[in-house]
C-alpha cells in the first residue's frame, strides 16, 4: 500500500485526484506495474490508477489475463474500475479508503463480488485507511 500512496502522490503533483495503484504479480511480492490517476494530464476520463495498472501488468505479462494477480489501490474502485478487475481475472484487490459516494468494491456497491459474473475477486479493505483518506482529505481541502 505504501508503493500506492506514493503513485497517489504523483498523481496530486500533477493536479489528479490522489488516487494510486499498483498490481503485484502471483508471488505477492514482485510489482508487476504501477499507476495513479492521469485525467487531468491526459484528458481521458478513464485514465484511473487501476485502469492505467491493469493496463501495464497486462502489458508486462504479455496478456491480458491477471490470473493470480493482486491489485492494491489507495481509494475503493469505482463501477468502470471493479468492471475492469473483473474482466482482468485479477483474484485480489486490496483497497485503503472507502468510497461511500462511489465504492464499487463494497460501499456504494459490490460489483467485483456480484455472484451473477463469471469472475470474482476476494476484497480486503482498510488497509492503511487512514492514511489514504487523508490524503485524500487533504488535496480536496487545498482545492
Amino acid at each position: 500500500m505504501r508503493l500506492a500512496l506514493a503513485e497517489a502522490g504523483r498523481a496530486a503533483e500533477g493536479g489528479d485526484v490522489p488516487v494510486g495503484a499498483v498490481v503485484l504479480a502471483p508471488d505477492g511480492r514482485t510489482v508487476l506495474s504501477a499507476g495513479h490517476n492521469e485525467r487531468e494530464a491526459t484528458s481521458d476520463p478513464t485514465a484511473h490508477a487501476e485502469v492505467l495498472a491493469i493496463r501495464r501488468a497486462a502489458a508486462e505479462r504479455g496478456e491480458w489475463r491477471l490470473s493470480g494477480c493482486t491489485l492494491v489501490v489507495t481509494l475503493e474502485p469505482c463501477t468502470m474500475c471493479a468492471g475492469a478487475l473483473v474482466q482482468s481475472r485479477v483474484d485480489r484487490v486490496v483497497y485503503g479508503a472507502r468510497d461511500d459516494k462511489a465504492g464499487a468494491a463494497g460501499s456504494l456497491w459490490d460489483v467485483v463480488r456480484d455472484r451473477r459474473l463469471n469472475h470474482r475477486p476476494e476484497v480486503i479493505e482498510g488497509v492503511l485507511a487512514d492514511d489514504c483518506a487523508r490524503l485524500l482529505t487533504d488535496f480536496f481541502r487545498d482545492r
